[in-house]
């Protein structure tokens, strides 16, 4: 996100969200709660996943028009576990997966994912899960 909006990366998390902000963009986790050792998404227990509320986020924000997922845990989740609860209010969405922004991911460069991420500047009204 610094190389993509041109900011440091190691400015406050308050200063991120103003950007974030000034481009119509929202950041959001599909899940809300999970146990798992360490930080690795292959590490989650399937039985203790609690998704985010997106039925109240979407009808507060109806403008959301493109959702990016970081990677493919976050998509296989929401599908799994959003979709099927949702009424219509994601209607006019358009869904993309972009490659996952962590560093433990290595199959592909920081260059490449870059290029890849840099197709959220031309949208707005998004949120990337």
């Amino acid at each position: 996100m610094a190389a993509l909006f041109e900011f440091d990366f190691s400015i406050k998390y308050e200063e991120r969200i103003k950007i974030w902000l000034k481009n119509k963009i929202a950041l959001w986790d599909v899940i809300r709660f999970c146990e798992r050792k360490g930080s690795l998404d292959s590490n989650m227990k399937d039985r203790t996943i609690v998704e985010n509320d997106f039925g109240t986020f979407f009808s507060k924000y109806p403008n959301i028009r493109h959702v990016y997922f970081n990677g493919i845990k976050a998509e296989k989740e929401y599908f799994k576990r959003v979709i099927p609860g949702q009424s219509g209010s994601e209607r006019n969405i358009r869904y993309m997966r972009l490659p996952s922004t962590s560093p433990a991911i290595t199959q592909m460069s920081l260059k490449d994912k870059i290029l890849e991420w840099s197709k959220i500047q031309k949208m707005e009204n998004s949120i990337i899960l």
